[in-house]
């Protein structure tokens, strides 16, 4: 479900291949909730992601908004995980879709928007 479709939240899968992460980074304008549903991994949190917090099947993570955070696929399959993201004041004007939020994450974090989408 692409935010565009919603005024409140957007729900979307995730699923990291053996070795791969997302970089750390962080939402101010939504809390995140986490729900793995295969695999293994390690949810880092904190400024300079220090905090490791395992993950694995059946666990529910909560991240709060202004929280840094990334997630590593650290078993030999993919991780995957239902990532629900509420947004605390109502759906970002300036970021009406998915590509558009993605868009400007990248930009905020230096990271290649091709590359991000397509990896």
């Amino acid at each position: 479900m692409d935010r565009s479709e919603a005024a409140t939240s957007e729900a979307y899968w995730v699923v990291y291949q053996p070795g791969e992460a997302s970089p750390l980074h962080v939402h101010y304008d939504m809390e995140q909730i986490f729900y793995v549903l295969r695999g293994v991994g390690e949810l880092r949190v904190g400024h300079e992601g220090k905090r490791p917090v395992p993950v694995a099947a059946g666990n529910l993570v909560r991240i709060p908004p202004g929280t840094h955070h990334r997630v590593l696929c650290q078993g030999s399959e993919p991780l995957v995980y239902l990532n629900v993201g509420c947004f605390v004041a109502g759906k970002p004007v300036d970021e009406p879709t998915w590509e558009t939020h993605l868009r400007t994450v990248c930009k905020e974090n230096g990271w290649d928007f091709e590359a991000t989408r397509n990896g």
